[in-house]
């Protein structure tokens, strides 16, 4: 398989290293806007093809398949292109900034039949797969209760005011959907697949805190939310309560989610900090319900990743999950989600349609939103 990696930012480092471990996968062009940066990743992982624009890249041809790493505004437009260009596509979450991107982008592969698929990198951690593996053959019985938190603390330093490979984050009109979009969706990927089974209703608080004067930093103006607190019900009828901040204090990054059934419980632990990392899945089993003992899992290295997978799915033609139709009905529960924060609503994801005209992307069938339970107005 060729492949084309499009942006060579920090993230795209990991794919050049994973997809170069792979037999039969060749790395053979990459594009870039920023030149410095294009030639010196270019360089570093022996590529032969550097290009400054996707339209390049496109009329050279000579690839198989995509790696997107772009900035999250820019996934829609890059990936659609690659769509009408006949390539399979390996794009990094979140699929789009809104819902009515991300379905128009699975509808495309799907009706060009080719392999697209969306990195939630936590898909990854063994101890993830392990817990859903758990879940689903009924060793904790039937789920009632999950939590979930996504911890950061970068906004505690200073570093980010200088960069803006950091300051895009803080900004809606660069794209962003704050800590939503970028730490929040991790543990709804991760809470729904556990649990094995969709999100069916949301509600969110959000809050973008003063950050800078007039919370603006040159062109960047720092509305993004910083900070979520959010309740979700599952189609199974769990209830879960998520949270996500990058204020977190004292946290370089970690993720943890709890699952609570009415024979057992598990708990996914993923941390990183500067000097370490660790993953480590927990359960409370058996007998030890009543003491209230938790033992660690042994469990085992994965054998494959989201990499493999890909290149698999492009060999046999079959997608594999996370697709992109899987990455945008959750982009459904992300806009739902912001939409619960304006409107002070709770939103059923089976009716996502919206009483405004300006969420009617929302919704498939185009039905007005009804709300599962109305929330009083702030005094």
């Amino acid at each position: 398989m060729r492949l084309l990696i499009v942006g060579t930012g920090g993230r795209a480092n990991r794919h050049a290293i994973e997809f170069s471990k792979i037999t039969g996968v060749k790395i053979v062009g990459a594009v870039d806007v920023e030149a410095a940066r294009l030639k010196a990743y270019a360089a570093k992982y022996d590529i032969e093809h550097a290009f400054a624009s996707l339209e390049e890249a496109i009329t050279w041809g000579q690839f198989d398949a995509a790696a997107n790493v772009t900035s999250d505004r820019a996934h829609y437009p890059t990936t659609i292109a690659l769509i009408a260009a006949g390539k399979h596509v390996l794009c990094e979450k979140p699929l789009a900034e809104n819902y009515e991107q991300a379905q128009e982008m699975a509808t495309a592969a799907e009706r060009a039949g080719l392999i697209a698929m969306v990195n939630f990198s936590y898909r990854d951690e063994a101890i993830l797969q392990k817990a859903h593996d758990m879940v689903l053959s009924g060793e904790i019985g039937n789920v009632r209760h999950l939590d979930g938190s996504f911890l950061q603390s970068w906004l505690v330093f200073a570093e980010w005011k200088n960069d803006p490979k950091w300051l895009w984050r803080l900004s809606t009109k660069h794209g962003s959907n704050g800590v939503l979009g970028d730490l929040g969706i991790h543990v709804l990927d991760c809470a729904a697949f556990a649990a094995g089974s969709p999100i069916e209703r949301v509600f969110a608080r959000l809050k973008a805190f003063e950050k800078a004067p007039d919370n603006r930093i040159g062109e960047y103006e720092l509305d993004a939310n910083d900070s979520l607190a959010m309740t979700v019900e599952l189609e199974n009828g769990a209830m879960g309560v998520i949270q996500a901040s990058r204020w977190a204090t004292g946290f370089s990054n970690e993720l943890k989610l709890r699952l609570f059934g009415d024979k057992g419980a598990l708990e996914v632990l993923s941390t990183w900090t500067p000097t370490s990392e660790s993953s480590i899945l927990r359960a409370c089993l058996g007998e030890n319900i009543h003491s209230g003992v938790w033992r660690e899992i042994a469990v085992e290295e994965l054998a494959t990743n989201i990499y493999s997978c890909f290149v698999k799915g492009v060999e046999t033609g079959k997608n594999v999950e996370p697709s992109f139709r899987y990455a945008a009905n959750l982009q459904r529960v992300v806009d739902l989600a912001i939409q619960t924060d304006r409107q002070r609503i709770e939103l059923d994801v089976r009716d996502a349609g919206s009483q405004h005209h300006e969420h009617s992307a929302l919704n498939q069938d185009g039905a007005d939103a009804r709300p599962y339970q109305k929330r009083s107005e702030p005094a």
